[in-house]
């Protein structure tokens, strides 16, 4: 992208930016350890952020090495946000343009079957090493390389997901679904809450598998607010159900009693 605001780069299929490099951009005059200290609170390490060192010149020309993290896009547009300024908006607003390019559905087909291809290629790799000695272990193993491949090839990217997003992939993928509908239809596989006081919010078992995750900001009044996220995990384990059509009961039953897609 030409006028590059803040450096992105990929790994394992994900965008990510530094820390320290969205904390200059941004402007802030605190020192960076006690800005990190109070915004990454509430992120988990690992999946919205991973440390990393990077190195400084000190004053007497050697280079130091210092602590920095890289931050997934949803992370770093949650920082901007949080940092209320004309700034924040200018880089959330880049990096919701990044994010947009790298989930055209043009890009999502080009990463899909590059992923395809080397999970195929080590698949067939392994096939000819176990073919002599175990024809059951080398069917398995397809098995599960097919679904890697399969869960790979329809996310969007390594990152979690809304509940809104999640359904886009789904309907992309012949499981037709609206997002108030895919919110229904979670409610009643008891994936999320029906109570009152945690309406939509993931049931914890759920969030102890690892499916889904939680978290909070601040409205620009300042309200509080809470956000749900669909993990990589959690992503692979509703596409899959949805299209081997293990939903196929209650999904009949949500399509029938709402019209919002």
């Amino acid at each position: 992208m030409s006028n590059e605001l803040i450096n992105v780069t990929v790994k394992d299929d994900q965008q990510l930016v530094r820390a320290r490099d969205l904390y200059k951009g941004l402007g802030i005059k605190r020192r960076f350890s006690a800005w990190w200290e109070q915004n990454s609170d509430g992120f988990e390490e690992n999946v919205d952020f991973t440390s990393v060192l990077t190195s400084t010149v000190v004053n007497n020309g050697a280079r130091k090495e210092i602590q920095d993290y890289a931050l997934t896009i949803d992370m770093a547009k949650q920082l901007c946000l949080l940092s209320r300024t004309k700034k924040g908006k200018e880089y959330r607003e880049y990096l919701i343009a990044i994010e947009k390019k790298w989930n055209n559905p043009d890009m999502i087909m080009q990463r899909a079957l590059t992923i395809a291809t080397s999970r195929v290629k080590l698949l067939e790799s392994k096939n000819k090493q176990l073919e002599a000695t175990n024809t059951e272990q080398a069917k398995k193993i397809a098995k599960d390389a097919d679904d890697v491949v399969f869960a790979k090839a329809i996310r969007y990217s390594h990152h979690a997901i809304t509940i809104g997003e999640l359904a886009e992939i789904l309907t992309q993928n012949g499981f037709v679904i609206g997002r108030n509908q895919l919110f229904q239809l979670l409610r009643k596989e008891k994936y999320l809450s029906k109570s009152k006081n945690s309406w939509n919010l993931p049931m914890t078992t759920m969030v102890k598998r690892g499916l889904f995750r939680i978290t909070h900001g601040l409205t620009k009044d300042g309200r509080g607010y809470s956000q749900v996220w669909v993990t990589p995990k959690g992503q692979k384990h509703i596409i899959n159900k949805a299209l081997r059509g293990k939903f196929d009961d209650i999904y009949q039953k949500v399509m029938v009693s709402t019209l919002d897609f």
